[in-house]
């Protein structure tokens, strides 16, 4: 078996670093400001809403995007606009208080909460896979580039690779 090595490369003008491992592509991206994230989110019709209407990373009832990863952000950005829904709620982003992984968490930028709503929802799970129920008992939905939409009932907590 060969193995290719690993191969960074960052590509100009759309400000995203790809990781080329045996010619698979990941587009995480790179790590946002609060500003930077808002900014991108808020032009494409996606805003966020706290119980403590704040956006302080340190505080539970806030929504940050302190560190969120730029490939995040276009995952939701391209969410919105290939669903057709009008605006997109966040409910959760970088903050503490989520559950704990290795590496794909929210914290690490990787993940964001969407308030359901039934357009959005219908478009999930009629265009991704079915994958099953995640550990805790939640239905998984995965995209054709890897991605996860959990429906966590309340909301839909989704990883970007």
């Amino acid at each position: 078996m060969r193995v290719l090595p690993q191969l960074a490369v960052t590509v100009t003008g759309i400000g995203a670093a790809l990781l080329f491992t045996a010619g698979v592509a990941s587009a995480a991206g790179t790590p946002l400001t609060q500003d930077q994230a808002e900014d991108r989110l808020i032009s494409n019709g996606i805003t966020a809403t706290s119980p403590g209407n704040c956006t302080d990373k340190n505080n539970p009832s806030c929504v940050s995007y302190e560190g969120i990863l730029s490939g995040t952000v276009d995952g939701v950005i391209n969410l919105k606009k290939a669903s057709g829904v009008a605006s997109l709620i966040v409910i959760g982003g970088t903050e503490v208080g989520h559950g704990e992984g290795e590496k794909y968490t929210h914290a690490n930028g990787y993940k964001i909460d969407l308030l359901p709503i039934p357009a959005l929802n219908d478009y999930i799970k009629g265009t991704f896979r079915y994958a099953g129920l995640r550990g805790d008992g939640f239905p998984l939905w995965k995209s054709a580039s890897g991605d996860l939409y959990c429906d966590e009932g309340s909301h839909w907590d989704i990883i970007y690779f």
